[in-house]
């Protein structure tokens, strides 16, 4: 296994890390999400979740990427996306789906930019 190397991009003046490792590229969803809620990026993030939008997004990703993919409880997050009640977190995101990213960290999106 390669040395990961980190390095920070400048994006409309706020800084993002990024991680560089095996050819696989991340960046930090935390970092983004400071630059439009410094107080709570957790927040940020959890209504993207909430998104249909992002939500189809992902779930083609990780069809197309994830063979431990667990469509039949992708299916029941998907009816749910865009209720008022409906709440998902990366980490229920993972448990759920079995799926290999984003990771639950400081490193939210691993292999969306690069993947294998």
């Amino acid at each position: 296994m390669t040395k990961a190397k980190k390095s920070t991009l400048k994006v409309l003046g706020a800084d993002v890390a990024a991680l560089s490792q095996s050819q696989q590229d991340t960046i930090c969803l935390t970092d983004i999400a400071k630059f439009k809620n410094p107080g709570h990026p957790d927040d940020v993030i959890r209504n993207w979740l909430r998104s249909r939008n992002t939500v189809e997004f992902l779930g083609i990703w990780e069809r197309l990427n994830n063979p431990s993919f667990n469509p039949v409880e992708f299916d029941g997050i998907r009816m749910q996306t865009g209720l008022n009640s409906f709440v998902l977190t990366p980490k229920q995101w993972i448990e759920k789906n079995r799926s290999g990213g984003p990771r639950v960290e400081r490193w939210l999106l691993r292999r969306h930019l690069r993947p294998q």
